[in-house]
């Protein structure tokens, strides 16, 4: 089956739905989402969006601290622009209406706006601590109504078609024509055939064992791109959430930074303070310290966890600002009114990925990237909180505008002819626990290895391991029929040697990148991005 569109957008985030709201203006859009089309990281997102619109914020603060956080990798050309466009976007989503908490003070203020780590003010718009589901809400209704769009719920890309790939070998410049797709429902791989192609398929927190993130981030995007032959960039700087909720029962739930913004004090296993050890701004300090101060009170002490203690505070505020926070702690038996909250770091963001310029392009023809499948300059080492979904409108923005002009360069390109997916002799898989135990072996593995602190010989042994496991899993793909948990085991045993690969090749400490065996900073050799270059296969 062959679906042809002017756009394909492979994603259903805030970046995919901005981008296909944007680009309907000049074509028809295809949106190919894994599963339910909600199901995004977007959804999950808690804190907010970083903007400023306060009369008291500035535009030179919010880039001050972005390029702090990022610990001397941003681009401050990109971080400039991604800032000052920050208030129109935030207008344009009021007015698809979204519905953000706004200001009870009487401070002249129109936003209730959350201070996060790492923030010299007060800036990010939220709606009380589900802004990623409101947005996700409002942006969703809007494309549901529009009818260019057309979505494709449970299909996940498999890889994506270009010229050097059908015409087996080497294309120099290469282009995109779309991707083969599985339809989950029926087994089918089907031709998404398109002008322009637009990757916004999220994280790849389930390259690690615990992580924050939904089940459907296992870095597709990025595994795609590199097999195109895409640039990837920055990948070793994976950013780890220093308070995810510590109960056996509770799947990946992430406790906003914005807690601490209002005031929550971290706290070891005597139950005292010790982020002042650590760095100065105490408990309000940047990710990277955060989690590395926890997995460092963790290992001194042998604790768990370590506690989140917002108790201090009216329990009325806290329920207010924190509802789904609240209510969820509530139904595993933890009242943050009155108890601290037990947390653990865990994998939650990518300031890697696949290499884009300020109209989100690749160096791939009509195949743009926006959103965290992307690296477009503006984390550096270490993503400043409630930046991401500022990056994804921007990014979209910039690439829809940019799509315009690509919807004519397309019509120059000699377009191939796309074959039909073929299985050959592939039959049925017979032993689905070889791709379960594969894949927690390569969970465990980033876990043990490629974590907050590392070293090159932890870097090496791990590296062996995936490329064991990437021998085992490329024979059994080939020869069984595809599945949706083989495209993603295939995918997350890839994106963590891309991980492996620019870890060691790092030589220095930085942002969300410490080594034991290179523990300082290096501005002279190291001032720059890492990149892994492009591979034809």
């Amino acid at each position: 089956m062959r679906i042809e569109s002017d756009f394909l957008v492979l994603g259903s985030g805030i970046a995919g739905l901005s981008y296909a709201l944007k680009a309907s203006e000049y074509g028809t859009v295809a949106l190919v989402t894994k599963k339910d089309r909600a199901e995004s990281s977007t959804n999950y997102a808690q804190g907010g969006i970083a903007a400023v619109v306060s009369s008291t914020d500035s535009f030179e603060a919010h880039v001050a601290d972005t390029l702090t956080a990022g610990d001397g990798l941003c681009h401050n050309d990109v971080v400039e622009m991604v800032v000052e466009s920050g208030p129109r976007l935030i207008e344009e989503l009021v007015d698809i209406g979204v519905r953000f908490t706004e200001s009870k003070r009487n401070d002249g203020e129109r936003f209730d706006l959350g201070r996060e780590g790492g923030h010299s003010a007060n800036r990010v718009v939220h709606a009380q601590d589900l802004t990623g589901r409101e947005i996700e809400r409002a942006l969703l209704a809007a494309a549901s109504q529009n009818p260019k769009i057309r979505m494709y719920e449970n299909h996940v890309a498999i890889d994506l078609l270009t010229l050097g790939k059908l015409e087996r070998r080497p294309a120099r410049p290469d282009a995109c024509f779309g991707a083969y797709v599985y339809d989950r429902l029926t087994g089918e791989v089907k031709i998404f055939s398109a002008k322009v192609t637009m990757l916004t398929t999220g994280g790849l927190g389930k390259v690690y064992l615990y992580t924050s993130n939904p089940d459907i981030a296992t870095g597709d995007g990025v595994a795609m791109a590199w097999r195109a032959g895409a640039s990837i960039a920055n990948m070793e700087f994976i950013q780890f959430h220093p308070t995810c909720l510590y109960h056996p029962e509770a799947k990946n739930f992430l406790i906003s930074e914005a807690v601490r913004g209002e005031g929550a004090e971290l706290l070891g296993c005597d139950k005292k303070p010790f982020m002042s050890k650590y760095d100065a701004r105490g408990s309000l300090a940047t990710r990277d310290v955060v989690a590395r101060a926890i997995d460092s009170e963790m290992k001194k002490t042998g604790a768990r966890c370590m506690f989140l203690d917002i108790t201090q505070k009216p329990a009325r505020r806290i329920i207010d600002r924190f509802p789904n926070i609240y209510q969820r702690c509530l139904e595993f038996g933890i009242d943050i009114t009155k108890e601290p909250i037990p947390v653990v770091p865990a994998a939650h963001y990518s300031c890697g990925g696949v290499r884009a310029n300020k109209d989100a392009e690749t160096d791939i023809r009509m195949l743009l990237a926006c959103g965290e499948v992307s690296c477009t300059g503006l984390h550096g080492a270490n993503r400043l909180a409630s930046n991401s979904l500022l990056e994804a409108l921007v990014f979209a923005d910039r690439a829809a505008r940019r799509s315009s002009g690509l919807l004519e360069e397309s019509r120059m390109l000699k377009r191939p002819e796309l074959p039909p997916w073929e299985s050959g002799n592939a039959v049925n898989a017979d032993e689905t626990v070889v791709i379960s135990h594969n894949w927690d072996e390569v969970r465990r593995c980033m876990w043990d290895y490629v974590g907050i602190v590392r070293s090159d010989k932890r870097l090496s042994r791990g590296l062996r391991r995936i490329q064991n496991l990437q021998e085992e899993i490329n024979e059994y793909y080939w020869d069984f029929l595809v599945t949706a948990d083989l495209i993603e085991l295939r995918n997350i045993a890839l994106v963590a040697e891309l991980v492996i690969r620019s870890a060691l090749s790092r030589k220095e400490s930085r942002g969300l990148h410490y080594t034991l065996d290179y523990p300082e900073r290096d501005d002279k050799s190291w001032l720059k991005d890492t990149v892994l270059e492009r591979s034809v296969e």
